[in-house]
């Protein structure tokens, strides 16, 4: 599934290729899931006509700010969602050489780059699984769904006092928390395992019996790594080689991994399931702590 990096990634696309153009049309093609609470022509209608002013993401949605009265749409990718750009160069030649219109294609956007009939760039969302969401809505970050997201990680962070609050009244694995949306929109499995392996905590660690050093390490980290990520832009090749991320994928018959511990010894890369999803974590490094005797009380930070 698309998490935060990738979904910043996507609506960078649309600054670079969108902001300060017309959308001159709009080809959509049927699909009652996708489409959510509109019809695919009502979404063409709105739109078509209305310059982009800009593109922003929130967790794991984006959306797009455009002039003029009528609503603006925001999209979320599903776990198969994803954007495609095609940019026609006046010699008729084009830049993608992908098969276009890409498959299971929702909409395309014709951006207009100049006054030339033809001149066009062209944005199309595609979505194999046809898990991902398009709506409309007057004010994204004000109305359901982005108003009932927890804070991003790279956007809005609490404090640390406030961080503390939130985990120490909660009795569930943290891995479990860093996935729910409503607590930190924008993580999904890969940035939550990141998180606790770069801040040393067991993906099973209860929240209310993490230490005061936990809770510091989990804060920084839980922005750090995303931000890390996003300055990455999404290219998972970019990611520094300490990370766990470089590792994990290596289960069952290719669990062979060259994962270091920063002593130099080999890195133990342990699977177990957490929050109902497969969380790998070092043994040597996250060690899952009894909490008797630990009052999340005396952990004040």
């Amino acid at each position: 599934m698309p998490e935060l990096p990738e979904v910043e990634h996507a609506a960078a696309l649309i600054r670079e290729h969108a902001v300060g153009k017309l959308v001159h049309h709009v080809d959509t093609f049927d699909d009652r899931l996708v489409f959510s609470g509109l019809t695919h022509r009502e979404f063409a209608r709105e739109i078509t006509g209305r310059a982009v002013e800009d593109a922003a993401r929130y967790g794991k949605y984006f959306y797009i700010q455009l002039q003029g009265s009528g609503r603006m749409p925001v999209f979320h990718f599903g776990m198969t969602g994803a954007l495609q750009v095609r940019i026609k160069y006046k010699s008729g030649a084009s830049s993608a050489s992908d098969v276009w219109p890409p498959r299971f294609v929702k909409f395309i956007l014709y951006i207009q780059n100049s006054t030339s009939a033809t001149d066009f760039t062209e944005i199309a969302f595609s979505d194999a699984r046809r898990l991902g969401r398009i709506r409309l809505v007057e004010s994204p970050l004000d109305e359901p769904p982005i108003s009932e997201l927890g804070f991003d990680p790279v956007l809005s962070v609490p404090s640390l006092e406030d961080f503390h609050a939130s985990l120490s009244k909660r009795t569930c694995p943290i891995k479990a928390l860093l996935l729910d949306q409503a607590f930190s929109a924008g993580v999904g499995n890969y940035l939550a395992d990141e998180i606790l392996y770069q801040a040393s905590v067991h993906p099973a660690q209860r929240c209310n019996t993490l230490d005061k050093d936990q809770v510091i390490a989990l804060h920084h980290h839980v922005a750090e790594v995303c931000h890390i990520a996003v300055q990455a832009n999404a290219d998972d090749s970019k990611y520094p080689e300490h990370w766990l991320f470089k590792h994990r994928w290596r289960k069952g018959k290719h669990a062979n991994t060259t994962m270091k511990l920063p002593s130099g010894e080999p890195a133990t890369i342990k699977w177990i399931t957490v929050g109902g999803r497969t969380s790998a974590y070092v043994a040597e490094v996250q060690k899952l702590r009894s909490s008797k005797g630990n009052d999340p009380n005396s952990a004040a930070v």
